[in-house]
């Protein structure tokens, strides 16, 4: 029960937290928007109105991010007897979405209108951009430090580089903005790029390489997010590391005799299912098997505040059947002692 209210109270800080960050992005970003806008309509700038798009998608990314945490926080009920924790990563999918077809489409529009339209030769009120510029960096750049915090937070937690934290998360709301925020510094840093190259060469093709370079940039990100997400919600295994600790508790069970099969998978964040089909001593009764079956399940759940559901299925382990298909999902059967991922 300590390690059952440990996990709680561990979650809710790390709610906490992820709905702090998206709130200062989406304080952070809707300024943006506005400033951008107000600068995209005085310049006449392919760059700043893609810009000027980047930040209204980001702002409605962040409502749909505070949508998903909202809505996965839910407890279990009959309809859903393991939660509402993978509506997250549908929400967050949906940010990869409109991070493509609201920005860099939108971009992309923008960069070949310049190059095959009749743009002016010289920009008005390009230090007015400049300012916006300067000003939506410094607080994209607030936004970016608190999300970066967070996943630097995370990654210390499971003891894994930044990159790797990224790759494995079952939390991507946090990744989302970060990679978000990332996005929106560098098209900031292009923007005034391709404005200072305008106004000093008199060529609008900067202006629109700007653009198409921006839109490249938010295709990038919203495959990122996209594939994290896909990931996440065709069920992914859990930590390795978990995995592999998991296979030797059992399998070091003085009832086990064989780990036949094992199988994890993330349903929500920090929240991992765990079924295990064990071939037990033979000389073991009903009984034995039942308690043994309870009490490494607890041990489980006590050792891995992520383990939130546990299944032991007592089985023979020369059932070939059940060999097929182990063989067909790891390569190999798995061996009482194995602790491999």
């Amino acid at each position: 029960m300590a390690g059952q209210r440990s996990g709680q109270a561990n979650g809710e800080g790390k709610e906490n937290e992820s709905r702090l960050t998206v709130l200062l992005a989406f304080g952070a970003n809707l300024g943006i928007a506005v400033a951008k806008g107000f600068a995209a309509l005085a310049t006449g700038s392919a760059s700043m109105a893609a810009e000027t798009a980047h930040s209204v998608a980001d702002t409605f990314n962040e409502l749909l991010l505070l949508v998903g945490l909202r809505r996965s926080g839910r407890p279990a009920d009959r309809r859903h007897p393991l939660g509402y924790g993978k509506e997250r990563y549908i929400w967050t999918l949906l940010v990869a979405v409109a991070i493509f077809g609201m920005g860099a489409l939108f971009s992309f529009y923008q960069g070949v209108q310049t190059f095959t339209g009749h743009p002016p030769d010289e920009e008005s009120g390009t230090l007015v951009a400049f300012a916006v510029l300067g000003v939506a960096f410094a607080l994209e750049a607030v936004s970016w430090q608190q999300a970066l915090r967070q996943v630097r937070a995370a990654a210390r937690a499971e003891d894994l580089p930044v990159i790797a934290h990224i790759r494995r998360t079952d939390e991507p709301t946090s990744v989302s903005v970060l990679l978000e925020d990332s996005a929106a510094l560098i098209g900031v840093l292009i923007a005034a790029a391709a404005l200072g190259l305008h106004r000093l060469t008199g060529s609008a093709a900067w202006d629109g390489a700007g653009s198409l370079l921006i839109g490249v940039l938010l295709t990038a990100v919203a495959l990122i997010l996209g594939r994290i997400n896909l990931n996440l919600l065709t069920g992914s295994q859990a930590d390795p590391r978990i995995v592999a600790d998991v296979r030797a508790r059992l399998g070091g069970a003085p009832e086990v005799e064989w780990v036949v099969d094992i199988i994890t998978v993330t349903f929500g964040t920090d929240r991992v299912l765990a079924c295990a089909r064990l071939d037990f001593r033979d000389d073991l009764t009903a009984a034995d098997i039942e308690r043994a079956c309870v009490r490494m399940a607890h041990e489980l759940r006590d050792a891995h505040e992520e383990i939130d559901e546990v299944f032991l299925e007592p089985v023979p382990r020369d059932d070939p059947d059940l060999r097929e298909r182990v063989i067909a999902r790891y390569g190999r059967t798995l061996r009482q002692k194995d602790s491999g991922g």
